[in-house]
């Protein structure tokens, strides 16, 4: 960066060698003009931070088997290999404001329990038969389920199966710690006690009903597993009477069903389905968005990167890049964005088509 970078176009370039002693003094009292930093600061368009990446399964799944091998859930207390997005390196940052990384639990292992105030989400790659247990309710999870963790929500997790599971966490933490608010404590046990029934929350909330006297406090949904399977039937019945939409295809968003916002208050959740030879049309907005092949193949184009995905890969789209999406065969694609949060603040934008 060089020294005039970020100079307001009115600052006489010549004039600030003069102006030197005075920066100096002012930065000794803690105090910068800001003058010198502000087209650094208040940017035309969106400045490129983050970049696009592909993470293909097949690449990244030996990582995890070796990890097992190094480690086990008691000494790591989450056995996660982050997803670090090249732009940012070393920051644990998918997006500027968002984690993301690929959870690996053995059969018979338990990640203990604790919480936080990041939420986290839990979306499910590969294996059967595992659970979460949330705030003292146990949901058995499979491929494609969608889970919620609240903030400061007591949760472990444990595999009762007899192969790997394997699930991408996806944590607010960055925009937590933007604001210092960050806290966290672990439960004297390895497990919470259980507290409620399985599927005592989806029986209280789950049918477009609630009981006299239901109260639910906080903004995140009270449902905490969107199972995959319910996901996959409204899409395709979905996709029997409605045209697709020309950016999305069949993009239907995951909601608390008590409000009708957003399933999370600080991350967007969705599930799209692009039919067979559906080619997009370029879409960019300000959300970072972390996306997951749940089904299919095809080819997405992210800025002037083309990746050849297939079921399980990993890929994240920067905000203000275009992507375009072309489907081989019926491809199904789970995403989280921050775009509810920039929603909320007013900060989000959008450009749909070539305009």
């Amino acid at each position: 960066m060089s020294e005039t970078d970020g100079i307001v176009e009115t600052v006489n370039l010549a004039a600030e060698e003069g102006r030197m002693g005075f920066y100096e003094r002012a930065r000794d009292a803690h105090l910068a003009p800001l003058w010198r930093v502000l087209h650094g600061l208040v940017t035309a368009e969106p400045k490129v931070t983050a970049l696009p990446a592909h993470y293909a399964y097949a690449q990244v799944r030996p990582y995890l088997m070796e990890a097992c091998d190094l480690i086990g859930t008691e000494e790591a207390e989450r056995r996660v290999m982050v997803l670090e997005n090249p732009g940012l390196p070393g920051q644990s940052k998918i997006t500027p404001s968002l984690f993301c990384g690929l959870q690996i639990i053995l059969p018979g292992e338990i990640a203990p329990a604790h919480k936080h105030v990041a939420s986290a989400l839990r979306f499910i790659v590969e294996g059967r038969d595992a659970y979460s247990a949330i705030a003292g309710e146990k949901t058995m999870m499979e491929v494609g389920d969608f889970v919620i963790t609240p903030s400061m929500t007591w949760h472990d997790h444990g595999n009762e199966s007899d192969g790997p599971m394997v699930w991408i966490d996806g944590l607010d933490m960055h925009m937590v710690n933007l604001f210092s608010a960050s806290f966290r404590e672990n439960y004297p046990g390895a497990t919470h006690p259980t507290l409620k029934p399985q599927g005592g929350t989806m029986a209280e909330v789950g049918y477009n009903m609630v009981p006299d006297g239901y109260a639910h406090a906080s903004q995140t949904s009270p449902i905490f597993n969107y199972p995959y399977r319910r996901t996959r039937e409204a899409l395709d019945r979905l996709a029997r009477f409605r045209e697709p939409d020309v950016c999305h295809g069949f993009r239907m968003n995951y909601i608390n069903p008590l409000t009708g916002g957003s399933a999370m208050p600080t991350i967007s959740t969705a599930m799209r389905l692009l039919p067979k030879g559906f080619v997009s049309a370029p879409y960019r907005s300000t959300a970072g968005t972390v996306f997951n092949v749940v089904e299919g193949s095809g080819t997405v184009r992210v800025g002037d990167q083309t990746y050849a995905v297939t079921a399980k890969d990993i890929f994240v789209v920067p905000s203000w890049f275009p992507v375009t999406f072309e489907a081989a065969q019926d491809m199904v694609l789970f995403s989280y964005s921050d775009q509810v949060v920039q929603e909320k603040l007013d900060f989000f934008r959008e450009k749909r088509g070539n305009d």
